[in-house]
């Protein structure tokens, strides 16, 4: 299933960019990533609430799922994630490090998705857990995401796990800048580029053709002029090990652990399922589908996120 937004991007008088939204259901729609699920299943809401009130020092840990009723498309879902709309793949670390080419059509179509991906809001979900956290309930929150959501709605027992869009990095000298700064370079150095985007994808992403892609500029580090990355990590790199190590001790002062969202497919997230099963926690899942940890949860719940956990009593 393809799906084109016909997202235009044109120089305004003003100089800022407008996007015109020619597409029948809009990008806002917070359905449209969202795969099918079954009616809240009221015994399950029931087994869940019991297992939130039992826990004392609750570890919880997100993925794409979560977002996606923010209007935020994921990579694995059925009918709806970007595998199954396109054949498109994320880009890999390697290829943008080694590739200045690569760079350049990453952050050409990056520019053009950033207003739409900067401006989603946390859902229910987001603010279901802050709230958990300001109650003493949630010990600690890890999140697979990039897209700020979960800070958005106020939580700060937080540990962006793959990092976040919304900061910049130089490769040479390790300077972190906020990317809407970056916006305004790129605005700088474009004055009279224009590009129709195709398709919508996860983490601030658009399709781009190549012909719009060669005549963008980008800058480099104001500090070294090194090439510049967001803060995150890309497929075929790795999470840095201080921080997989300050997550497995939050993993081992919790006494249950809640997947929210999340298939763990990725090992990054996976390990510290394992991590909790070693240790003999309770595990639930909420996530629409199978998951590659269902058989190590004493509970499995396939429903949306905003639509059940504002139904728990975190006290």
């Amino acid at each position: 299933m393809r799906m084109s937004f016909g997202l235009t991007f044109k120089r305004t008088a003003k100089v800022r960019w407008r996007a015109n939204f020619s597409q029948q259901c809009s990008l806002r729609s917070t359905g449209l990533f969202v795969p099918p699920s079954p009616p809240l299943d009221t015994e399950k809401v029931k087994e869940l609430q019991r297992f939130i009130t039992l826990s004392k020092r609750l570890l919880v840990m997100t993925g794409a799922g979560i977002s996606t009723e923010s209007g935020i498309p994921d990579y694995r879902s059925e009918k709806v994630g970007l595998y199954a709309r396109t054949d498109r793949r994320p880009i890999r670390h390697g290829d943008f490090v080694r590739s200045a080419p690569v760079r350049q059509r990453y952050w050409a179509r990056n520019f053009v998705g950033w207003p739409q991906f900067s401006s989603h809001q946390p859902n229910p979900a987001h603010w279901a857990l802050s709230n958990w956290e300001r109650l003493g309930k949630l010990h600690w929150l890890v999140t697979q995401n990039v897209d700020a959501l979960h800070t958005k709605a106020g939580s700060q027992r937080l540990t962006e796990l793959h990092g976040c869009m919304h900061r910049v990095l130089c490769l040479d000298c390790g300077e972190q800048t906020p990317r809407g700064a970056l916006q305004e370079r790129f605005q700088v150095l474009n004055p009279t580029w224009s590009a129709e985007a195709h398709g919508l994808a996860p983490d601030g992403d658009v399709f781009l053709t190549e012909e719009e892609v060669q005549s963008f500029q980008v800058p480099s580090c104001s500090r070294c002029g090194g090439p510049l990355k967001p803060d995150v990590v890309f497929f075929g790199d790795t999470v840095k090990p201080d921080k997989v190590d300050f997550v497995h001790k939050r993993v081992n002062e919790a006494d249950s652990l809640l997947v929210v969202g999340s298939s763990l497919q990725v090992y990054s997230g996976y390990r510290f399922i394992l991590t909790a099963r070693e240790k003999k926690l309770p595990i639930a899942i909420l996530n629409i589908g199978p998951t590659r940890s269902d058989d190590l949860a004493s509970l499995k719940l396939d429903s949306r996120c905003g639509e059940l956990l504002p139904l728990i009593d975190p006290r």
